[in-house]
């Protein structure tokens, strides 16, 4: 596991010396075929994250945002997402990230979300405790829902699901709930800032990265069945600080 997380790290710098070069500067920003942007720091991220990995483990598989899936012929896959939040990063709010994270055969076994210009780095690896920036993190303790913070990217995640009168009964069941963040919000949860994270339209890409750092410090990571997430996972994602809300959290679910 050291030559993973070494490999992470050094992959995360590498992402961190081109992001730091187009952030807030110039640039045009392009419409996929889902109608999200993307910009060119996205993809020379990806592109240069898959060169660092295809020089050094070069059986190893990767599923990028960018530029799809190369098979893996070890049994490890990394997954990368190489600007988490790409509307925040267009308009100069540093609350995106890059997320890495190493899978074995299906299952996440390591997790980096990188924010290069505050200079967060949260890196989990099963089995061993998370840390933010080299120090050990632990979520906090939270055993009701109506004490509990939560957190979503934005409302309009549930919108096609028809499931705004669930986000009403969330609202209604906790203290307060925060808007925004992207992938910064996980980290904040792995640190004990934030106690729920809900959210839909969710790739492989946009979660793997959580489940070892989130897990690491001792919270949970599902989707809305309670089941563990995978490569093969649907778009639902829930993340606890304390798996005691699960069941609080299930009753929402259920209505």
């Amino acid at each position: 596991m050291n030559e993973f997380i070494a490999l992470a790290n050094r992959m995360a710098d590498a992402e961190g010396e081109i992001v730091r070069k187009y952030y807030r500067q110039p640039f045009d920003v392009h419409s996929k075929e889902d109608e999200s942007p993307v910009t060119i720091a996205d993809r020379t991220v990806e592109k240069r994250l898959r060169e660092i990995i295809e020089a050094e483990r070069p059986a190893d598989g990767i599923f990028g945002e960018e530029f799809g899936v190369k098979k893996s012929e070890s049994g490890l896959t990394w997954v990368l997402d190489p600007i988490d939040g790409t509307k925040p990063f267009i308009t100069g709010r540093p609350t995106f990230g890059t997320l890495i994270a190493l899978c074995e055969e299906e299952t996440p076994i390591l997790g980096v979300i990188d924010q290069p210009i505050i200079k967060d780095r949260w890196l989990g690896t099963k089995g061993q405790p998370t840390t933010h920036n080299n120090q050990p993190v632990k979520t906090r303790r939270c055993k009701t829902l109506k004490e509990s913070v939560g957190s979503s990217t934005s409302p309009m995640m549930f919108a096609r699901y028809g499931e705004f009168d669930f986000i009403r009964r969330w609202r209604e069941s906790c203290d307060y709930i925060v808007w925004g963040g992207d992938c910064i919000t996980y980290g904040l949860l792995a640190n004990g800032n934030l106690d729920v994270i809900i959210e839909a339209e969710m790739k492989p890409y946009d979660y793997l990265a959580h489940v070892p750092i989130i897990e690491g410090a001792g919270g949970m990571v599902c989707d809305f069945e309670g089941r563990p997430l995978t490569l093969g996972s649907g778009d639902h994602v829930i993340a606890l600080g304390d798996e005691a809300l699960w069941d609080e959290i299930k009753g929402l679910i259920e209505g």
